[in-house]
C-alpha cells in the first residue's frame, strides 16, 4: 500500500513517521491494525491527496474526515473569489484554473488570445486543458517544441497517476500517449528549438498570429485545504520567457481592451 505512493523505505517512512521500523512493517503486512491517527500521519508523510486518504480510512474501517464541496457551495465561496482574484490580477499574462482532471474551471482573458485555430469540439465543456495542449486538433500544430512539452506533460500526468492511483488520469495519460510521438517515449531535453534547458523550467513555444511566444508557467495550490475540491484545485499561471513575448501579450490585451470599449 505505502510502496504505491511513494518509493520510501520502510526505515525511511519510520523515520520520517517517527514510530519504528517494525510497527510500519506491521502494518503493511496488516499483522497490525492502524489507529485512524496513525493512517492520517503515515498519509502526510507520504504526501497521499486527501480523496486518497478517505479511501485508507474507508478500507480500515473508519469513515471519512474530508469532505468534498462543489466549488460553487457558499462556503467556498471565498476560495472561489480568491482563484478570481490571481486569474484577473494576472493579466496581461495567461491563467487558468484545473480540477485534479485537468478540467478547466476558470481563465482570464488572456487565455482565449492564444486558441486560434483550435477546432471548437475540444473547447466545448468539459473542456481538458491537458487534451487540448497536445491533441492534433488542438494547440499542438502550433507549439514549436512539441515533443519537449509532450515529454513535460506526460511525465507530469504520469507522477499523478502513480501518486493517485486514479483510474481517470490513467486513462487520460493513455489517450495522449496516442495523439504522437514514439507511444510515450520519454524525448531527452534540448532538442526543440536549438535551446538547453535543465528540466528545471521547461518552456511552452507557441506559434502565433503575434509570431513566437515562449513561456513557462508556474503552479499555485490550496496547500491547507482540508476540503477535497480545495485540495485538488490549482491555477497555472504563463509568464513570458522572454520580453519579446511580454511585449506581444501587453500588446494584445492593449487591443482588448480598446476592443472591449
Amino acid at each position: 500500500m505505502w510502496r504505491q505512493r511513494r518509493s520510501l523505505s520502510q526505515l525511511d517512512l519510520a523515520c520520517r513517521a517517527e514510530v519504528s521500523a517494525r510497527h510500519v512493517s506491521f502494518l503493511e503486512t496488516g499483522r497490525s491494525q492502524p489507529s485512524r491517527e496513525m493512517l492520517l500521519h503515515l498519509a502526510e508523510e507520504l504526501e497521499i491527496p486527501l480523496r486518497e486518504r478517505n479511501g485508507l480510512l474507508v478500507a480500515a474501517g473508519y469513515a471519512p474526515v474530508y469532505s468534498e464541496k462543489s466549488l460553487e457551495d457558499p462556503a467556498l465561496r471565498a476560495a472561489r473569489e480568491a482563484v478570481n482574484l490571481v486569474l484577473t490580477g494576472h493579466v496581461p499574462y495567461p491563467a487558468l484554473a484545473v480540477d485534479r482532471y485537468w478540467t478547466l474551471l476558470a481563465a482570464n482573458r488572456a487565455v482565449g488570445a492564444l486558441l486560434t485555430g483550435v477546432s471548437p469540439e475540444l473547447l466545448q465543456p468539459p473542456l481538458n486543458v491537458l487534451r487540448l495542449s497536445l491533441h492534433p486538433s488542438g494547440l499542438a500544430p502550433r507549439i514549436a517544441n512539441l515533443e519537449q512539452w509532450r515529454h513535460h506533460v506526460l511525465t507530469r500526468l504520469h507522477r499523478q497517476v502513480e501518486l493517485t492511483g486514479d483510474a481517470t488520469l490513467a486513462a487520460l495519460l493513455e489517450e495522449l500517449r496516442g495523439y504522437g510521438g514514439e507511444g510515450g517515449t520519454a524525448y531527452p531535453l534540448g532538442l526543440a528549438g536549438g535551446h538547453e534547458y535543465t528540466g528545471v523550467v521547461v518552456p511552452m513555444r507557441l506559434q502565433t498570429p503575434q509570431g513566437l511566444l515562449s513561456f513557462f508557467s508556474t503552479v499555485t495550490v490550496f496547500g491547507t485545504a482540508v476540503d477535497i475540491t480545495l485540495a485538488e484545485l490549482a491555477i497555472e499561471s504563463f509568464f513570458p520567457a522572454d520580453p519579446a513575448t511580454g511585449e506581444a501579450l501587453r500588446r494584445i490585451a492593449a487591443e482588448g481592451t480598446h476592443t472591449d470599449s
